[in-house]
């Protein structure tokens, strides 16, 4: 089982960011997926899910109406689309194998957002 994340980045307050997640090792269409990150000092905050077939979303709180969780099963491939980021998004983002996924849950290494003016 292999996840991996990419498209974060540093960008400024209200700047937008694109992270993919690559998957393989899996059939990516038999399973939902999330959405996790952590920032410094912090525990992990699950952020977004998405079911396998796609109809069901997920989205915290604190990011609803700013993030979109998507897939493209046929690329075995799940993103996140971050629009109006605020400071408080900084974290290190992690893509995990499970809608609402637990401490066990397979996931990536992880890709760096930063938001700062």
């Amino acid at each position: 089982v292999q996840l991996v994340e990419s498209g974060g980045g540093q960008v400024q307050p209200g700047g937008s960011l694109r992270l993919s997640c690559t998957t393989s090792g899996f059939t990516f269409s038999n399973y939902g997926m999330s959405w996790v990150r952590q920032a410094p000092g912090k525990g992990p905050e699950w952020v977004s899910g998405i079911r396998a077939a796609g109809g069901i979303t997920y989205y915290a709180d604190s990011v609803k109406g700013r993030f979109t969780v998507s897939r493209v099963n046929a690329k075995n491939t799940l993103y996140l689309q971050m629009n109006n980021l605020k400071p408080e998004d900084t974290a290190l983002y992690y893509c995990a194998r499970a809608f609402s996924p637990t401490s066990t849950t397979p996931r990536g290494q992880g890709t760096q957002v930063t938001v700062s003016s």
